[in-house]
Parts: C-alpha cells; structure tokens; sequence
C-alpha cells in the first residue's frame, strides 16, 4: 500500500530541541515556535507513557529491548513498526509484523500521520500528537541576518533561529503587523538555503482575483478557459527548486485553501485544463499580518493547512517595540535607498541628529518600518548638507499629524457600525483601494504600465488589483510599456 496523501509535519523541529528553552513570562510576544510530535500510549501495558518523536531521522517500535520504544506487549512483533521523519512528514511504516499495524482502525503497510491519529499494534494503541512549543533561542551574536538589521534581543532572537532553519527545508510562517519586514524575512531565508541560487516566487494571495487563482498558482493549458491563448507556469512550476513565498496567506478564501493544501500534501500540481501532474521540488514559506491559529479557531482557515504550514513559526515584533533598532535601520536605509543617492553615486543625506532620532524613537510606527522608509524619503529632501535635523522631523510629523485628522474625517463617512469591527474595516479599505485604483488608471489613460510606477507597486500585481475589483477585465490584453 503506498504512502496516504494526508497532512504532515516536517522532520527539521529535531535539529532544535536540545537548544531551545521556555520563554520567561516577561516576554511579551511570542517570537518563535516550533512544531512538537509525540506519541502517547493510551491503551496497553504501558499506559500513559510519552515519546519524543523528534529526537531521532527513524524510531522504531516493538517487543525487543533494542527499539526506541520498546512496548512489553505480547501481542506486539519483536520489530513491529518504524516511524520515519522524511523532509517533511513523519511516516509509518509496518515491518511485516505478526498482527499488522492500524491506524484509526485501517490497516496499513505505509502511510503519513495526521495529529490525533491512534496507532493499534496488538493490544497497545498510541496516540500521535503535535503541538506549538514557543521558545525563545538563544540570540544571535550577529545584528544582522540577510537585509535585516536589529541589536535588540527580540530581533537577534529571530536571527539565531533563521541562522538555524535557512538551511533546511522547514516550512515557515511568519506573522506581523504591516510593513514589519516579512518579506525580507522570506528572501534572508531563501538566501541563505542550499537553494540560494534557485528561483524564489512570490505569491501575493490578497491580489488575486478567486476565479484567476487556480491559474496563477498552478498554471494553465491553452484553450482551458476563455483568454487561455497560451500553455502558462503558474507560481508553483516557477519555483520547482527554489522557494515560493505566499505572502498574505490568510486572506485566502476558506473555499480556496483545499486547492492549495492538495498540491502541498500530494507534492504535484495539475495545470486547469490538464490532466497531466507536475512533480513539486518547492520550499513553502508565508506571511499574514493575521493571528492564523485565531483565524482557525474562528473557522477561516482550515486545521489541516495550518497543521501543514506551521512547523515553524516566527512573530516578527512591531517596530514600537524595538526602538532601540531605528537608528541601525534608519543607517541601513540610507545606504541603500535609490532616493539618497545622487546621479554621482554620493548621498543626499549622510546623518540624522540625535535630536531627530529622538523623535523617530517616540513615535508608534503603525506603518512600521516601511511608514520609517517613508518618512525617510522625506527628509532626504529636506537635508542640508548631508544632516537630517529634529526640526525637519517636527516639520514632517507635524504634516503627518495634520493628514492623520483629516482621514479621520474621511474615512468615517459610510462606515456601518452595526457590522462587526474586522468586517467594517475591511469594507472600508476595501472602498479606499478601489476609488483610489480607479483615479489612478484614469490619471494615466488607462496605462497600467504608467500607473503602476506612479503607485510605486509591481505592475502584475497592480492588474491583479484591478481585475480583483472589476476595474480591468481579465481578458483585456496588457500593455505594451514595461
């Protein structure tokens, strides 16, 4: 019987075990967890007794002294059953035992473990459970990882289990506000993998339109739906050998996530309008600026694609809560920020005073470290001789004060209070996003080329906007302008 198509775990969570600790009660986030699997017997001689499975690549299971697990049941062969941690799923496998081996009641000679599975070999069953452990590692002597810079101890946290898991194949989410930096997470690991010089696709789940999904992860055959004029990869056949990173992750609709979870589990791919499977040789890493084991919790997002995603799992802390990294940010920014270099290769600006630092340091970030980026550029332009100011920076929160009240007025009109919270925000930006896209496209006569520049946004997810909320048909041919 060949391995069952169900969903799994990866077996990378053993190379941390022995180097991770609780984290203290003080810390305010979780920063980090990772993925625990035992197993516990529930029925047998040996009752209630619990086994690390992420410990050792193979355990074996049975009557003789010499497995890992030795059950002193006489129903049980003398080498019944091994459990083996492939690259990412712990499979069982029946060693022509006696009396065979089930689980959930079906015997088999091979198949992948879910959480909740009982194992039966003779009298004895065992349950297979996993779990999120959140640790804390120690932290990294280094106060950079890829393009990411920080001295505070959250963040060399964060870089001590990256400098650990880059080289693996483990399965990645990573969680946080907007404009926290998790695609430059992303790309640090890919950077750092074997696959390094590989492809690395990013997937933006929140700007594709539900009919164009199927087609943008997985492809299509030409002829497969109208507009279909050519064979096409999708995001998935891109990145065979390298990383995909779906980015958004949890705005993908619960009646979408099925599609995304069989080509995880089954490791191929069919393109629409093909019956031909395509192998996977892809990395998964993700993003959300969502709670996903909340959004599980409430029904949004799917138990066994979360089990499948989660091996390891990193919060990234908002930038309030690192002040003391701004100013190696803001130092990394300016070096190597396009609006602060001049034609002759020299910066506009080559310091911020402590006086401006200051200020950048008390303010709340709720763009994070790409509204910092932001305000940056501003106060290039306002340098003097290489020196951003704390006057320069008053001028500019003073105007950012002065937006903040009027979007108040603003974004108010029409919100419907008799809606939950989550769903009137969302209705609200939605609003925002669409009106703003439609002035955009008819300021540029339509050339999405052109508006997609003056938006500072990649041009194929801008269509992907404008298809997403009926602007532009998704038949409408793109562009010639790059």
């Amino acid at each position: 019987m060949p391995p069952s198509k169900r969903s799994n775990m990866s077996d990378q969570e053993k190379d941390f075990g022995s180097t991770t600790e609780l984290l203290p009660s003080d810390e305010q986030r979780d920063l980090i967890s990772l993925r625990k699997c035992v197993l516990v017997i529930i029925d047998g001689p040996i009752k209630s007794q619990k086994f690390d499975l992420g410990r050792k690549k193979i355990t074996r299971i049975g009557k003789k002294n010499d497995n890992d697990i030795m059950i002193t049941d006489q129903t049980v062969s003398r080498a019944h059953l091994e459990i083996e941690a492939t690259a990412d799923s712990y499979l069982l496998r029946d060693l022509n035992s006696t009396n065979g081996t089930f689980i959930n009641g079906i015997r088999v000679k091979e198949a992948f473990l879910s959480p909740g599975d009982v194992i039966t070999v003779g009298n004895t069953k065992l349950e297979y459970q996993a779990f999120e452990e959140k640790v804390q590692m120690e932290p990294s002597k280094n106060s950079f990882f890829g393009e990411m810079v920080g001295k505070s101890k959250k963040m060399r946290q964060i870089f001590g289990i990256l400098e650990r898991i880059s080289p693996t194949l483990a399965t990645v989410i990573i969680e946080g506000e907007t404009g926290t930096g998790k695609e430059l997470v992303a790309r640090a690991i890919h950077n750092n993998s074997l696959r390094k010089d590989k492809p690395f696709i990013v997937f933006d789940c929140s700007a594709v339109a539900s009919n164009l999904i199927e087609s943008e992860l997985f492809g299509h055959m030409k002829g497969s739906f109208t507009g279909a004029i050519k064979d096409r990869k999708g995001a998935f056949e891109m990145a065979t050998t390298g990383t995909i990173f779906l980015d958004e992750i949890g705005e993908l609709s619960i009646d979408l996530q099925p599609k995304l979870l069989r080509a995880l589990e089954q490791r191929e791919i069919k393109k629409v309008g093909s019956t031909q499977p395509v192998q996977l040789d892809v990395r998964v890493i993700c993003a959300t600026n969502r709670n996903l084991k909340k959004e599980v919790e409430e029904g949004r997002f799917r138990e066994d694609l979360y089990y499948r995603l989660s091996v390891v799992k990193i919060q990234l802390p908002p930038l309030r809560q690192r002040n003391d990294d701004i100013p190696l940010i803001i130092e990394k920014l300016l070096s190597t920020a396009r609006y602060n270099k001049k034609p002759d290769g020299t910066y506009y600006a080559t310091r911020i005073e402590d006086d401006a630092i200051r200020l950048l340091q008390r303010y709340q970030w709720p763009g994070n470290i790409r509204e910092l980026n932001n305000i940056l550029e501003r106060a290039v332009s306002f340098s003097e001789n290489g020196i951003v100011n704390g006057q320069h920076m008053q001028f500019i929160f003073s105007e950012i004060d002065h937006r903040t009240d009027d979007s108040k007025t603003v974004t108010t009109t029409g919100v419907d209070s008799n809606m939950p919270f989550k769903e009137a925000k969302q209705k609200v930006l939605e609003s925002f996003e669409k009106d703003y896209l439609v002035e955009l496209l008819q300021k540029n006569k339509n050339n999405v080329s052109k508006a997609a520049r003056e938006a500072k946004i990649d041009r194929k997810h801008l269509r992907n906007l404008l298809i997403k909320y009926g602007i532009l048909d998704s038949q409408t041919p793109e562009d010639d302008e790059e």
